[in-house]
C-alpha cells in the first residue's frame, strides 16, 4: 500500500458493528435493535441467533439487523462466529435481552478510541427498580470467580462476567475463541489479561428483563462451567505453577511416608513396610515428573503465546482506523 492510500485509510470513518448474540428473545431484540440505531446510527447492527425456536430471527430482520443463524448451540460458539464473519474497526457486543443501557454504547466506543484501548467493560449497576435484576447469589457468584481470576491471572475487574463489551479489531481477530457456552465471557478476559491488552470499565445501568422474558442463565450450572474454564485456563496459561503445585505435593506426601520407614531402617536394618516403601517411590517419581511436564507445558505455552501476539501486533490499532 502506498503512502497516499495508508493515509486514505487512517482517515476512513471508523466502522463499527453491533453484534448481538441471541436465544429465544423475541420479547426483547426489537428493542434493543431500535436502541442501537438510536445510539451508534452509523454502525452496522448483527443479530446472530443461535436456534431460537421463536420468532427472534424474523423479528430482528423486520427490525432491519442483519441476521446469523448459528447451529451450533452456545453463547461462545456465537462469539465465535461474530468474530469471524463480521468485519469492523469496533466491535460492541450486548445480550438480546434488554437489560444492558445500549444508550452508554458511544461513551464506551469513545473511551476505547480515545485511550487506544482493546476492551471496554460495561460493569452493571443495579438500575434498584428490581430486587431480583440483578440476583444476589449472581452477583456473589461474580465477585467470586472475578477475584480468583484476578489472583490468578492479575488485572483489577471488577465485573468479569458482564455481556456488555466493546472490542478493537486486533482483539477481535487474535481472539482463539475456544469456548462453547457463558464460560466465554471468563476466556474473554484473561484473553486480554494473558497479552496484556489495555482495557478499563465503565459503569453501566442493569435493568429487568421485559415481562415473559426469562434468563438462560442457570446459577449452578453455569456457575460450575465457569469455575471448570478458569481451573483449565490455569493449567494452560500457568502450567509451570500448576504442576509445581502438583509436584510439591506429591513430594511432600513422598517424604511424609518415606520418614517412618526410614527410620525404622536406621534402627533395626529393615524395611518392614515394602508397599508403602513403593508408594513413596512412586510418589516421588511423579513429583519428578510432574516438574517435567511443567517445564514442557511452560515452553509451549511461551510459543503459543507470542504466536497470539504477533498475530494482535499484525492488526493495527483503533487509533489507526479512526485516524488519530
Amino acid at each position: 500500500m502506498t503512502d497516499d492510500n495508508q493515509f486514505a485509510a487512517a482517515r476512513a470513518p471508523l466502522r463499527i458493528a453491533a453484534v448481538i448474540p441471541c436465544y429465544n428473545e423475541a420479547l426483547s431484540i426489537a428493542q434493543v435493535v431500535a436502541q442501537f440505531r438510536a445510539a451508534l446510527p452509523d454502525a452496522e447492527i448483527h443479530v446472530f441467533d443461535n436456534n431460537s425456536s421463536d420468532d427472534t430471527a424474523a423479528i430482528a430482520r423486520e427490525s432491519g439487523a442483519f441476521v446469523t443463524h448459528v447451529a451450533a448451540a452456545g453463547k461462545g460458539n456465537v462469539v465465535r462466529r461474530m468474530f469471524a464473519d463480521v468485519e469492523a474497526d469496533v466491535y460492541v457486543t450486548v445480550d438480546g435481552d434488554a437489560t444492558y443501557d445500549v444508550a452508554s454504547a458511544p461513551r464506551l466506543v469513545d473511551l476505547l478510541v480515545e485511550r487506544n484501548l482493546d476492551m471496554v467493560v460495561g460493569c452493571r449497576v443495579d438500575d434498584g427498580q428490581n430486587a431480583l435484576t440483578y440476583r444476589a447469589g449472581h452477583r456473589f457468584g461474580n465477585r467470586m470467580l472475578t477475584g480468583a481470576v484476578a489472583q490468578l491471572f492479575g488485572g483489577g475487574l471488577t465485573d468479569m462476567l458482564s455481556g456488555y463489551r466493546v472490542f478493537s479489531r486486533r482483539y477481535a481477530k487474535s481472539f482463539p475463541a475456544l469456548s462453547h457456552g457463558f464460560e466465554i465471557e471468563t476466556e474473554l478476559t484473561v484473553h486480554a489479561l494473558e497479552l496484556r491488552m489495555p482495557y478499563a470499565e465503565l459503569d453501566t445501568t442493569y435493568s429487568t428483563r421485559p415481562e415473559g422474558s426469562h434468563s438462560k442463565l442457570s446459577t449452578y450450572r453455569d456457575g460450575w462451567r465457569i469455575l471448570r474454564t478458569i481451573c483449565k485456563l490455569f493449567i494452560s496459561e500457568r502450567p509451570l505453577q500448576f504442576f509445581t503445585i502438583l509436584a510439591a505435593a506429591l513430594a511432600l506426601g513422598a517424604i511424609a511416608l518415606v520418614i517412618p520407614l526410614l527410620v525404622t531402617y536406621l534402627h533395626t536394618g529393615l524395611v518392614p513396610r515394602l508397599p508403602t516403601a513403593v508408594l513413596a517411590t512412586g510418589a516421588m517419581l511423579a513429583a519428578m515428573l510432574s516438574m517435567v511436564c511443567g517445564v514442557v507445558m511452560h515452553a509451549i505455552r511461551l510459543g503459543r503465546r507470542e504466536a497470539k501476539r504477533l498475530r494482535y501486533l499484525a492488526t493495527p490499532g483503533v487509533r489507526h482506523f479512526a485516524g488519530k
